[in-house]
């Protein structure tokens, strides 16, 4: 059950990168100009970092269904994503002023959720259920 959760919610991440990265029409519009300006302005580390974060993240889950060690791994990877995104967006960039409260407090649930995957999977592994 934990796997195909963590399925379903990465295929959400993945599904907001590629909507992003294509500049879908129907999901960029929820944006404002000031956000959307923002977001195409990413460096090319910044980009690459939520890459790592939200593809490896889909490809632990999907190891987590097939039981694999590796699972894991790819978890402690994307974390290192995320750290470097979230580094970018509140410390570096002007993105936390850009954000509204609700996307603020939707973050700490991406951390939350992004910790709890990689310690079931690291826990998963130690118990020998994922090999």
């Amino acid at each position: 059950l934990i796997a195909i959760l963590a399925l379903l919610w990465n295929a959400g991440g993945a599904f907001d990168y590629a909507a992003t990265q294509m500049q879908l029409d129907f999901y960029m519009s929820q944006f404002t100009a000031e956000q959307l300006e923002y977001f195409y302005a990413f460096p090319a580390w910044v980009d690459a970092a939520w890459a790592i974060a939200v593809w490896s993240s889909l490809l632990a889950a999907l190891g987590l269904l097939l039981r694999k060690a590796w699972a894991a791994l790819l978890f402690g990877l994307a974390l290192l994503g995320l750290a470097a995104t979230t580094t970018y967006t509140f410390l570096l960039s002007s993105g936390a002023q850009l954000i509204s409260g609700g996307d603020k407090q939707f973050m700490i649930v991406v951390w939350i959720i992004a910790l709890a995957l990689y310690f079931y999977a690291r826990a998963m592994v130690k118990n020998r259920v994922l090999r």
